[in-house]
């Protein structure tokens, strides 16, 4: 009889450890999920608010979404521009034309996580330049590499390559 006792209880305490382990198999791709969602959501909003200051030429604003200081790194038209304050000058020139406004394809858009702290966004874009009376579009990608300071997620760097 006490056999069967044990052989009953070593049946349920190994289902019960199965059926643990199937449940810890279905929540941790559920979390990670989450977690991934979370970070989604996070990185369109700043990026939203960010493209608001963009179109509405508000420098300052843009470059409070930036890292500060001279590791800042956009790629323009094949150039390297190092440093807030160096990019923000060359956004400035750009935004004297008369027509200046980003188009993003968010509904593109993809977010990776590289680390706790950092996560990479890639989304083809469209920049409208030049005269109100018959701007260019150019069909850009942008990666852009977010980093968490503190609460915030800042911009470390824009990666931006015409689309073909």
């Amino acid at each position: 009889m006490k056999q069967i006792y044990k052989d009953t209880l070593f049946a349920a305490g190994l289902s019960l450890l199965i059926a643990i382990g199937i449940v810890a198999a279905y929540v941790q791709p559920v979390a990670a999920g989450s977690d991934q969602h979370q970070l989604e959501t996070e990185i369109r909003a700043v990026y939203g608010e960010f493209m608001d200051a963009q179109n509405a030429r508000d420098l300052d604003r843009v470059g409070s979404f930036f890292i500060d200081g001279p590791d800042f790194l956009w790629v323009s038209d094949g150039r390297s521009v190092w440093g807030r304050k160096a990019t923000l000058e060359r956004m400035g020139s750009f935004q004297k034309a008369a027509v200046w406004k980003v188009h993003p394809e968010l509904e593109l858009a993809r977010i990776v996580r590289l680390g706790s702290e950092s996560a990479m966004m890639h989304f083809p874009l469209v920049l409208e330049i030049g005269q109100e009376a018959n701007p260019n579009r150019l069909g850009l990608l942008v990666s852009a590499l977010f980093v968490r300071r503190g609460e915030d997620w800042r911009i470390a760097s824009l990666l931006t390559t015409g689309r073909k």
